[in-house]
């Protein structure tokens, strides 16, 4: 039974076997994570979150409970891993995997962070769990998009992700872990991705719902609740993908990506930022831009977006910043790029096109090919393009960690940032992870004031 050896790999992983590419992936996931959290706490969604946490599922007299990322107030566990989950999902920077056309990381990380509050665990054992984490969560999205006929929002299966860490440091026998994951898939948040992507609001990936509910899941596990079996787990139809759990790591398939927009848009301004920099065009000289991509790309189309949200989930808007700007950072789809009139007269101007021959690769290779069309005539073309940052083609581990300080500096400070920075590339010889906590669910200013003080 899968359930029978996903229990072992979870119960059983030490962080001193793992792979040398595991456990560095897992201190680049826990920085880029907590760069894009940083970020994500500016935006009205986090705040609204929050707030929601602390009202809604505020911890009672005796309760357990757990700080919230970034902010320092206390919720219980699941009110707490449910704003973190949409606070880092609140800012689109974070790292996703290929396969499961999602993210696994911005649920277990915040469900990871409200169960070592309650437990005095090693740096080394939180990468673990970690590690843990991303590869039962990756392996369930993997299982469920072959076999379910929608396209469901990643919190449907990074649930299962969660449940499985609060398993593995409550040490649920395997019984309650089998009906933790149970119950985390069935109250798992199956809701419609693309509903999301053409009607961009704070609703995003459903991520929040997926920690929160992978946490209730163990919870009500321990408590003897009980649940089917997850489909995505002990199904006939998926043995397939658990045969080699704890052989081959899915988890070393993580793209991280280099701009703060949906993966499925990147392909695009690497294209044009491409051409741009190597013909040098001005912006003011470009008559209109066709992009052929996959569909689902050309689907990406807020045209004027006027939140975050919009310009997130927009495929030309964004290529329309990076040609004006020459780059693509945080602020160009935030505030007042969003208004900004030379970027919206080249939104304007942007045709993306569906390329059968593109599109049937997707979503294994999600690719774009750009055409500039100049005032006078000339033509650029780039070749076919993929997004930096997959596994095939990654960021480096200093490009990490200037995205990580693009997103830190200006809101905890540049030495707060290099010191919780420090923390997390040093974690697995840290004796316990309450530094790393009392860094990570501290508010912002904290951070700033610790080392200014």
């Amino acid at each position: 039974m899968a359930t029978s050896s996903a229990f072992r790999f979870i119960a059983g992983t030490i962080y001193q076997e793992l792979p040398a590419a595991v456990q560095d992936m897992a201190k680049r996931c826990l920085l880029d994570l907590v760069g894009t959290a940083i970020a994500g706490t500016q935006t009205p969604l986090s705040r609204t979150i929050r707030n929601h946490a602390i009202r809604a599922f505020g911890a009672g007299a005796g309760a357990p409970s757990a700080r919230l990322m970034f902010d320092g107030r206390r919720a219980s566990p699941v009110g707490a891993a449910l704003a973190g989950g949409m606070t880092i999902d609140s800012f689109d920077a974070h790292d996703g995997h290929v396969l499961t056309k999602g993210h696994a990381g911005c649920a277990v990380l915040p469900a990871l962070l409200a169960v070592a509050e309650s437990i005095d665990v090693s740096g080394a054992e939180f990468l673990a769990s970690l590690a843990v984490g991303y590869e039962i969560a990756i392996r369930a999205g993997i299982s469920q998009h072959a076999t379910a006929p929608d396209y469901h929002t990643s919190g449907s299966w990074n649930a299962l992700g969660a449940a499985a860490i609060a398993a593995r440091l409550w040490k649920l026998d395997e019984n309650r872990f089998r009906h933790a994951i149970g119950i985390a898939e069935f109250h798992g948040p199956r809701s419609q991705m693309m509903r999301c992507i053409e009607f961009p609001t704070m609703l995003k990936d459903g991520s929040g719902w997926g920690a929160m509910g992978g946490i209730s899941a163990a919870y009500l596990a321990e408590d003897g609740f009980t649940g089917a079996p997850a489909i995505v787990v002990e199904g006939d139809d998926v043995k397939s993908f658990w045969n080699d759990l704890g052989k081959e790591w899915r988890f070393l398939g993580m793209y991280f990506k280099p701009y703060p927009i949906c993966r499925w848009a990147q392909p695009s301004v690497e294209a044009v930022l491409v051409l741009r920099r190597k013909h040098n065009i001005l912006p003011q000289t470009i008559d209109h831009v066709e992009i052929d991509t996959f569909d689902a790309g050309v689907r990406l189309n807020q045209r004027r977006p006027e939140t975050t949200e919009e310009a997130q989930y927009s495929l030309p808007f964004p290529v329309a910043a990076a040609l004006v700007r020459g780059q693509l950072l945080p602020t160009d789809i935030a505030g007042a790029s969003l208004v900004d009139t030379e970027i919206l007269s080249m939104n304007d101007r942007i045709r993306p096109i569906t390329v059968p021959e593109i599109d049937k690769l997707f979503p294994a290779e999600r690719m774009a090919r750009a055409r500039i069309y100049l005032k006078d005539g000339t033509v650029f073309e780039s070749e076919l393009t993929t997004a930096r940052g997959d596994a095939e083609r990654p960021l480096s581990d200093a490009e990490i960690a200037a995205k990580y300080h693009s997103a830190a500096d200006d809101i905890i400070g540049g030495e707060g940032a290099a010191f919780l920075r420090s923390t997390i590339e040093t974690l697995d010889s840290a004796r316990s992870v309450r530094g790393l906590l009392d860094l990570v669910l501290a508010p912002v200013d904290a951070q700033r004031n610790a080392v200014e003080g």
